[in-house]
C-alpha cells in the first residue's frame, strides 16, 4: 500500500513539475516574442508653412510615422504632423486650422517635465487629442514645447519638456525636440522649420515601456 502511495505521489510531483515547466516556457516565449524598443534621431525634418508675418498661415502638414521612423504621405498611417511650430496628432477632431490633415486614428499627446532618459514609460499619463480650436500640444511661446524670443527671433525647445504620444494605432512613443533649425544652427533664421528630435518607440501592443 505504501508503495502505491509513493508511486502516486511521484506521479503528482512529475505532473506539477511538467505544468510549472510549461508555464515558464510560455512566459519566456512571450518575452522573446516582444519586438525591441526603437531608439532613433531624426535630423532636419522639414515642416514648411505658407503665410506668417501677419498673413494667414497655411500649407500642408508634414506627417511622421513612428513605426517606420520616416515622413509619410499616407492618409491613415501617420502619428504626428508638423507645420511651422505646430504639431498635430492623428486623433481627435479638426481644429479649424487651414490645410490640416484628416484625423482617423486614436493618437494623443502628453507633455512630461523631466529628462528624456528619465521618462521610462507612458503609465498613468493623460493623453489629450486635437479638438475644435485647440491642438493637443498647445501652440504659442511657452505654452507647449518651445519658447520664442522676440529679441533674437529664435525658436528654442523648452528644456525638460518631453512629448509622449499614444500613436494612431495605440502604441507609445516619446520625443525630445532638440532644434527647430537646419543642422541645429539657430544663428540662421532662414533655416527654421527643420526639426531635429530624438524619439523612442515601443512597437508592441499594450506595452508602455521605453526601455
Amino acid at each position: 500500500m505504501k508503495t502505491i502511495n509513493k508511486t502516486i505521489n511521484i506521479k503528482i510531483i512529475l505532473i506539477l513539475i511538467f505544468f510549472i515547466s510549461c508555464n515558464r516556457e510560455e512566459e519566456l516565449e512571450e518575452v522573446i516574442l516582444l519586438d525591441p524598443v526603437i531608439t532613433n534621431q531624426i535630423v532636419n525634418f522639414a515642416a514648411p508653412q505658407t503665410g506668417g508675418m501677419g498673413q494667414p498661415i497655411g500649407g500642408e502638414f508634414s506627417k511622421f510615422d513612428f513605426k517606420t521612423g520616416m515622413k509619410t504621405t499616407s492618409e491613415t498611417d501617420w502619428d504626428i504632423a508638423f507645420r511651422g511650430t505646430t504639431i498635430a496628432v492623428n486623433g481627435g477632431a479638426a481644429t479649424g486650422t487651414a490645410d490640416e490633415p484628416v484625423r482617423n486614428g486614436n493618437a494623443g499627446a502628453s507633455i512630461v517635465s523631466g529628462l528624456f532618459a528619465e521618462v521610462t514609460n507612458a503609465d498613468n499619463l493623460t493623453f489629450t487629442q486635437d479638438a475644435d480650436g485647440a491642438f493637443a500640444i498647445p501652440t504659442g511661446s511657452d505654452n507647449g514645447w518651445y519658447n520664442y524670443s522676440f529679441q533674437t527671433n529664435v525658436v528654442s525647445p523648452i528644456p525638460g519638456k518631453i512629448l509622449v504620444f499614444r500613436t494612431h494605432d495605440g502604441k507609445y512613443a516619446k520625443v525630445e525636440i532638440l532644434s527647430y533649425y537646419l543642422d541645429q544652427d539657430s544663428s540662421n533664421p532662414r533655416g527654421g522649420r527643420n526639426y531635429t528630435f530624438n524619439f523612442v518607440y515601443n512597437p508592441n501592443q499594450g506595452e508602455t515601456s521605453f526601455q
